[in-house]
């Protein structure tokens, strides 16, 4: 699917992977980072295209912190239908955290689903 974008604005590149927002963002500055090659999952990368992609997760952190100066962030992939992949090309999300934006905002991506276990928040993850 990405591989059809038009005019994607790219915001960092490397020979192997790219970044841009998201079309369908989570909060403001919300960005996606995508291997060149086409794959589903981010299990079938290369070592180099691994390394590619998450090059770019600093060079995107960067970005936004002197764009939108978010509090926090979560970074994440969703690998497969039933952990919400939707897009079947392999890609990592950045997504900028500000203060306020969740009510209570503790164990963040922890709190995607109920946990099998209570989760105390305690530190330990």
């Amino acid at each position: 699917m990405f591989c059809k974008l038009p005019e994607i604005a790219i915001l960092v590149q490397n020979d192997l992977a790219l970044a841009f927002f998201d079309k369908f963002p989570v909060n403001e500055g919300h960005v996606l980072i995508i291997p060149k090659r086409h794959v589903a999952s981010f299990f079938d990368l290369t070592e180099e295209e691994v390394l590619g992609t998450w090059r770019l997760v600093q060079e995107v952190k960067d970005l936004l912190d002197s764009r939108f100066r978010p509090s926090a962030y979560n970074v994440g992939v969703n690998v497969g239908a039933a952990a919400g992949q939707s897009v079947f090309h392999a890609h990592i999300h950045v997504i900028p955290r500000y203060e306020g934006d969740v009510t209570n905002p503790l164990g963040g991506v922890r709190n995607v689903k109920k946990s099998i276990v209570p989760y105390a928040g305690d530190g330990e993850e």
